[in-house]
């Protein structure tokens, strides 16, 4: 429901601007610059879903192998003691907290290409045990928010970025992004802890958070003593050899199971290939949106308006122009990738804004994506609170964010 009417504001308030843009400053180019984006964004979504097929049915095909050959029981019951906190709705070592296991440790490093397959397998399985099939279970909203926080140890990719913009130490915003988008995910994670009724000082539970606090001290340590070519080198192999080592541990369990391995695996990936040709209108439906909001000038309008309430209180205003980074992640992740990259092109990447941006950037995921692919794939219209939470724990990235770069580099 709540989808649905962020979905009919993005073309109302698109309609209004262009219609003011057009009276007010005669722009008579902004209703062809909506429609094209209407065109542009519907072939992205379905290109988008053209690219998971192959993904989807290779992990899913994997993922198949692991289920069958016990790999998956193996982690539902290593997970139990605090997955079984966290969803108390799901019944004891059922093989959807191996998956749910399986997609946060990837999301954790980063394997963005593991990580969406099992979070789909996850969301599939939470699927069967939910009641009511067109309405988000208190699990499946646990899970998609902690996914949509986008807590990331490793942030490679926006690093990358950086080295390639001419940063002189692209690694120098890894501790304020880990930090930043740690707080995104413990905040949204405690806030549906209490909208659920969820005792966080469960044993299990406290152990289990004050455990990630020093894995992440620990990291930031180990990270923060090397070079940028250091942390590149090894975050890359250790991701790389971990994803391998997975594939054929799983298919070693097959055979100890012996399972014909092979057909196991198309099984599995066939249930990719529904599984992407399923969640094509969703997606375009929301980047559709997304776009006609984007063109219509109202994203701009909304950075405009901040900045002058902003200045009007008397506040510092440098953090405005990393604004559309921030804006633009929950709605699109490309869209904010090529705002960050604007940013440390217009600015430099060792400039205030361009490091704001970055951290911004790593900070979180792609709140309205992740909700039209996961939900999308298993038929879900009513997502309760799940995009309210989500979006709360965009702010909590965005606002931790902008803390972090006043502090490390203002």
């Amino acid at each position: 429901m709540v989808l649905n009417y962020i979905w009919i504001a993005f073309f109302l308030i698109a309609f209004v601007v262009a219609f003011a843009k057009l009276i007010f400053i005669g722009d008579t180019e902004v209703f062809t610059d909506i429609i094209n984006a209407t065109f542009e964004t519907a072939k992205t979504g379905f290109e988008i879903s053209l690219g998971l097929t192959g993904v989807l049915s290779l992990w899913l095909g994997i993922m198949k192998i692991g289920e069958k050959g016990g790999v998956i029981q193996a982690f539902s019951r290593l997970s139990a003691p605090v997955f079984s906190r966290l969803f108390p709705e799901i019944p004891k070592n059922h093989p959807v907290t191996g998956s749910i296991f399986m997609n946060l440790s990837a999301n954790l490093l980063g394997l963005d290409n593991a990580a969406t397959p099992m979070g789909l397998k996850a969301m599939q399985q939470l699927q069967e045990l939910n009641k009511e099939k067109e309405m988000a279970s208190n699990p499946m909203i646990m899970f998609l928010c902690i996914n949509a926080s986008g807590l990331t140890l490793i942030p490679i990719s926006v690093m990358m970025y950086r080295a390639q913009m001419g940063a002189g130490n692209p690694s120098d915003v890894f501790l304020p992004i880990m930090l930043a988008t740690f707080a995104s995910t413990l905040f949204v994670t405690l806030l549906i802890c209490f909208k659920q009724k969820i005792n966080i000082f469960q044993k299990n539970l406290f152990i289990f958070f004050s455990s990630l606090i020093l894995l992440i001290g620990g990291l930031v340590w180990l990270f923060t003593s090397l070079d940028q070519s250091q942390v590149s080198l090894y975050s890359t192999v250790f991701a790389n050899s971990l994803l391998f080592t997975i594939i054929c541990g799983f298919i070693v369990c097959g055979l100890r199971k012996k399972l014909n391995v092979y057909d196991t695996f198309i099984e599995g990936a066939k249930e990719g290939f529904k599984t992407a040709v399923t969640i094509i209108p969703y997606l375009i439906a929301v980047l559709v949106g997304i776009g006609v909001f984007r063109a219509s000038g109202a994203m701009d309008f909304v950075i405009e308006s901040v900045r002058f309430g902003v200045s009007s209180v008397g506040m510092d205003t440098q953090f405005i122009e990393a604004l559309p980074t921030m804006l633009m992640k929950p709605l699109s992740g490309s869209g904010a990738r090529g705002m960050m990259i604007d940013a440390m092109n217009t600015y430099g990447a060792d400039s205030f804004v361009g490091r704001l941006a970055s951290i911004a950037q790593g900070s979180t995921d792609t709140t309205f994506y992740v909700v039209a692919l996961y939900y999308g794939s298993v038929g879900i219209r009513n997502t309760r609170y799940t995009i309210q939470y989500s979006l709360l724990a965009d702010l909590a990235g965005a606002l931790t964010a902008i803390a972090m770069a006043y502090l490390f580099f203002s």
